[in-house]
């Protein structure tokens, strides 16, 4: 017979019906001639009961029923918590609270032993860091069981939202020779020898040598790409290259930074969703995000239930009441300006003074949402020092045409901006920020050829994540997390 999973089963009318269950045990009990089972298969959060009655008449009747109770008790004495299992039984009513339905077992086979003394995860809590070192084991608990699943459901309710308005969903380049956002903490992909160029540089006289020259001993024409070449930190570039002529798309996939950080919020390794829309102002692009996160939020609270309140329960108290009031709210929409007015008036409550030209600060963020304003607020109209190239210059001159959305509880969730549609305004910041214009060439060329008003933003997935679920590690709603010394699994 099939095997059945749990979250089915425990919806199914308990009919008497034979079935298949497979999972791993979480906990054992015995109470005089009934055994209890507790296990679960990572479908859902419950787990599903399944009972054996040493006085069931299946077992105490018949010419072969001393054998299968022999075995079948040989089978449960060797299942400890974290054991794998097959059982046949039928789907009886449960006198348990908490679900309508348990197993009752008439046969066993176990499939992976998990020896008390030797199996990490027994029956007790971990502390996050213990769960960091035993990452393959991780998963099988309840805290990383419902983070795999929330996140999940959170990348099937990014592509739901954006197909269902029209978007087409774009691969872009993992590998990349520009850099989106300026910054030069990439990782550099290369089939040079490492070994070979040291060679050479001790050939021309290494020590004491300039930076300048021994980097011009660098040949990258024989390099694999031909030029230097690096993982990329945001698909937005290539992104817009779509977007000019499919109107609106959406990227999602793997970024990366080498950020050598070690902070709870840093990953060297991440996933994006970056949507790109011709014709889009900022205003568009405003009402689009604001859309986007009550969405996603709401899917997570509707959809993904009996995680959520495992996740108010026990990761962070209450997180479905935090969520809810960002559903039902309207956003606040301030420009730069006005929100460093507002924190001025309270520059001793920070760490970091603000000040108009500072870059907003997590603490600086959480204060506009949780104190000023109380709910969501859109922060736009950036000091253009502080923003990317790409984004469009006000009429002012000194700001540009940014948007920032931050929440109640994280700070920043979104960032993005209508992009700069002008080739000279383009080109000028390129070159104002000692970027080579070579490397944009194909950016450039979009403003050339039916240059079009766009805009777009970017949603960390991992941040979107630590905010529904209520982690307080970035490393920690990632299955395989990478950073500084960190790339084990």
């Amino acid at each position: 017979m099939k095997t059945e999973l749990i979250k089915d089963i425990l919806v199914s009318e308990a009919d008497g019906r034979t079935i298949v269950v497979s999972g791993w045990v979480r906990t054992k009990r015995e109470s005089k001639n009934l055994v209890f089972l507790q296990v679960n298969d990572g479908s859902c959060f419950a787990s599903l009961q399944l009972t054996f009655d040493r006085e069931n008449p299946n077992f105490t009747q018949g010419a072969n029923s001393q054998d299968s109770l022999n075995q079948l008790e040989a089978n449960l004495k060797s299942l400890t918590t974290g054991a794998s299992l097959r059982a046949t039984g039928k789907l009886v009513p449960s006198p348990a609270s908490g679900q309508a339905v348990e197993l009752q077992l008439e046969q066993l086979e176990v499939l992976g032993q998990a020896p008390v003394d030797s199996y990490p995860l027994q029956k007790k809590n971990h502390s996050m860091e213990f769960l960091r070192e035993n990452a393959h084991l991780r998963a099988r608990t309840n805290t990383f069981g419902a983070v795999a699943r929330m996140r999940s459901q959170m990348a099937f309710a990014i592509h739901t939202f954006f197909q269902e308005r029209g978007f087409q969903y774009v691969h872009t380049p993992i590998i990349t020779a520009s850099d989106a956002e300026g910054a030069g903490e990439m990782f550099q992909v290369t089939t040079l020898s490492p070994e070979k160029l040291a060679e050479k540089a001790v050939a021309a006289g290494a020590k004491g040598m300039a930076v300048e020259k021994a980097a011009a001993l660098v040949d990258y024409s024989k390099d694999f790409f031909g030029k230097k070449a690096s993982l990329t930190v945001s698909g937005q570039l290539e992104g817009e290259i779509y977007a000019t002529a499919l109107s609106r798309i959406y990227t999602f996939g793997p970024t990366f930074r080498a950020e050598n950080s070690n902070t709870t919020r840093h990953l060297a390794e991440f996933w994006m969703i970056e949507p790109e829309m011709a014709f889009y102002d900022l205003a568009d692009n405003m009402d689009l995000a604001e859309e986007f996160v009550k969405y996603l939020l709401n899917w997570a609270l509707t959809k993904c239930r009996a995680d959520m309140e495992f996740f108010d329960q026990r990761i962070q108290k209450g997180l479905i009441e935090t969520l809810t009031h960002v559903v039902n709210s309207d956003f606040a929409r301030v420009t730069y300006t006005e929100a460093v007015a507002e924190l001025e008036k309270n520059a001793d409550k920070f760490q970091f003074k603000p000040y108009w030209g500072c870059d907003l600060q997590s603490e600086h963020e959480k204060y506009l949402t949780e104190v000023v304003y109380k709910k969501p607020v859109i922060v736009t109209d950036y000091p253009k020092e502080i923003k990317a190239f790409y984004m469009k210059l006000n009429e002012d001159g000194k700001t540009v045409r940014a948007m920032d959305v931050l929440v109640p509880g994280l700070g920043e969730i979104i960032g993005g901006s209508q992009r700069e549609a002008d080739y000279d305004t383009l080109l000028g910041r390129i070159n104002d920020l000692g970027l080579n214009p070579e490397d944009y060439w194909w950016y450039l060329d979009l403003r050339k050829f039916g240059t079009v008003p766009h805009s777009g933003f970017g949603l960390g997935f991992e941040r979107l994540l630590l905010y529904v679920t209520g982690m307080g590690n970035i490393r920690d709603v990632i299955p395989f997390p990478r950073a500084p010394k960190l790339a084990d699994f």
